[in-house]
């Protein structure tokens, strides 16, 4: 016979880390998380409740099952998750285990949570991300999100981080992560790349005042 685990009784709900994709419904009135492995196609509120992805009628989580929700315990383990391609561009949650749970190794299991703080990553060019820009897929009924700044936005429909803090509700408290430093040791940019910058730059210049023109009417060459 298998020796049952001793039950937890802590004095304050545990704190886990997670990561997670930003999207917003197809009428831009809420927005929430998905997931990044099982159970992605649900997407859940700051306060929700996980169901069985199976369709089985059990609670979440159940001990035969794998269903629930999915957390680790330290926040650098949910750090490391972002290295890797596929996960570059999700969020990363500090969330409150809320009700039963299971405890594992390296995080926890459980069937409610409340998600506390969301950090977006740096837009693509490196820049602090000031807006959730569409990411050009989805799920029924949802827009997926990506970090993007001012310049990187384009034409996409975009939205400023802290309105999606706002269609989230519930508290919840989203910030822009800092672009990562440069190594110490690393050289420094050379000829050819200042050269790339500033033709980088020059373009951005050229469409801003086109831009510009379109919207004033100015047609002037």
């Amino acid at each position: 016979m298998r020796p049952r685990l001793p039950e937890e009784r802590p004095t304050e709900p545990p704190t886990g880390y997670k990561i997670a994709r930003p999207v917003l419904s197809y009428d831009g009135t809420r927005a929430a998380f998905t997931g990044v492995s099982l159970g992605a196609g649900r997407p859940y509120a700051v306060l929700d409740e996980a169901s069985c992805v199976y369709g089985r009628r059990h609670s979440a989580p159940h001990r035969r099952c794998d269903c629930g929700f999915h957390c680790v315990h330290d926040r650098a383990t949910a750090e490391g998750l972002l290295c890797t391609a596929e996960h570059r561009k999700a969020l990363l949650l500090e969330v409150t285990v809320l009700g039963v749970y299971i405890r594992f190794e390296r995080g926890f299991r459980y069937g409610r949570q409340r998600v506390r703080r969301a950090t977006v990553p740096p837009c693509d060019c490196g820049a602090t991300a000031t807006l959730l820009a569409d990411a050009g897929w989805g799920r029924p009924g949802w827009r997926a999100l990506e970090a993007a700044c001012g310049w990187c936005r384009g034409g996409r429909r975009a939205g400023a981080v802290a309105e999606f803090a706002r269609l989230a509700g519930e508290g919840l408290r989203v910030v822009a992560a800092a672009p990562p430093a440069s190594p110490e040791g690393l050289p420094g940019l050379g000829m050819p790349e200042l050269m790339a910058e500033a033709a980088l730059l020059q373009a951005r210049l050229d469409w801003f005042q086109a831009e510009l023109a379109r919207l004033t009417g100015d047609q002037r060459g």
